[in-house]
């Protein structure tokens, strides 16, 4: 499933009834946990297919140029863990050298924050 494609679907609870609303990444702004699959690997294991809660989302981003150094005014935010529980799987078919664990994120709550390479593959501004 593309990233593009996938929808968001908030349920907004008005008095007695309830209202589905469907959003897509065109005209979401903003971050949200969802389902998120993915192939865990190591050398020597075979693979594993993992689910998992992720982020998701865009957020407010801009740059102003500046007639001053340093010349741009960046304001850049991604949609990361704000809070997270790591698992941990076992690879199965693994080597007696290669240990069969592999620890993975999952998503409790996400935010528009900074980003960190700590948690998340920064791009460089």
């Amino acid at each position: 499933m593309q990233p593009r494609s996938c929808s968001l679907f908030f349920i907004l609870l008005l008095g007695t009834g309830a209202l589905s609303v469907s959003v897509t990444l065109e005209t979401f702004r903003g971050c949200a946990v969802r389902q998120f699959s993915f192939l865990a690997q190591k050398p020597g294991c075979r693979s594993l297919r993992i689910t998992t809660e992720a982020c998701w989302g865009r957020c407010n981003t801009w740059e102003k140029p500046l007639p001053e150094p340093p010349y741009i005014q960046r304001h850049h935010r991604v949609c990361t863990y704000s809070r997270i529980r790591y698992l941990t799987a076992r690879l199965p078919a693994c080597p007696p050298d290669v240990s069969p664990l592999y620890p993975y994120p999952l998503a409790l709550q996400c935010d528009c924050a900074v980003c960190s390479t700590q948690d998340t593959e920064c791009e460089t501004f």
